[in-house]
């Protein structure tokens, strides 16, 4: 089960030129993330959200006693800093780094899991490839939270079965980073078709959920 999640502004920014990201969605919409979260195996996002964001990627509501869903970063060339938020906390949340060469040991010894996927000619790896490694681990319900290349990987190659789309009633414009990356589309009939089968307003958000058709 793969659900991919988008918190964008209602032109389907994720944050401004600048990187300004926190928040555009308000905290009914955050709060909702955390339960989705809740629900899944793993929590999965790319390299430059890592980067970027320094996220915990852990559950955080009040009364939550369960297990925390792993933390998985896909990180071809190992950037991760063994500081980052997700390095230091690794002993205690399973996290997986996702990459076509050992594990560098200054992360194994933080804590890290190394997940090795063969190098494809020519650029990152392929999704179903990255998917299929991970369910070996266990984690078979994985809740994708970012980034643009990632979510755009998903839906080129069908493999999102979910879309949470959370919208907020701001507008970014052009310049500020997109919620997806390139599809590589030539025809409009190939663009991937979803079917909404719920929308919801939380606060000023709107949250939709989409299932692949």
């Amino acid at each position: 089960m793969i659900t991919l999640k988008l918190a964008t502004s209602l032109d389907g920014r994720i944050a401004t030129a600048q990187g300004e990201s926190r928040w555009i969605t308000g905290p009914q919409s955050r709060q909702q993330v955390h339960q989705l979260r809740a629900s899944h195996d793993a929590v999965v996002v790319g390299a430059g959200t890592a980067l970027a964001d320094d996220p915990d990627l852990t559950v955080r509501l009040e009364g939550h006693d369960g297990p925390q869903p792993a933390r998985v970063v896909l990180d071809t060339r190992q950037r991760l800093s063994p500081g980052a938020r997700l390095a230091l906390t690794a002993r205690d949340v399973p996290t997986y780094l996702v990459s076509s060469e050992p594990l560098r040991p200054e992360l194994a010894e933080a804590g890290v899991r190394g997940v090795l996927i063969p190098r494809r000619e020519g650029g990152r790896p392929e999704m179903a490839q990255v998917i299929e490694a991970l369910a070996s681990h266990g984690l078979q319900r994985l809740f994708v939270e970012g980034g643009g290349e990632v979510a755009a990987s998903l839906l080129r190659e069908g493999l999102a079965d979910r879309l949470e789309w959370f919208r907020a009633p701001i507008i970014i414009g052009g310049e500020g980073r997109p919620g997806l990356g390139d599809m590589a589309l030539s025809r409009l009939a190939d663009a991937p078709r979803l079917r909404r089968v719920d929308l919801r307003v939380l606060g000023d958000d709107l949250w939709e959920s989409y299932e692949r058709i």
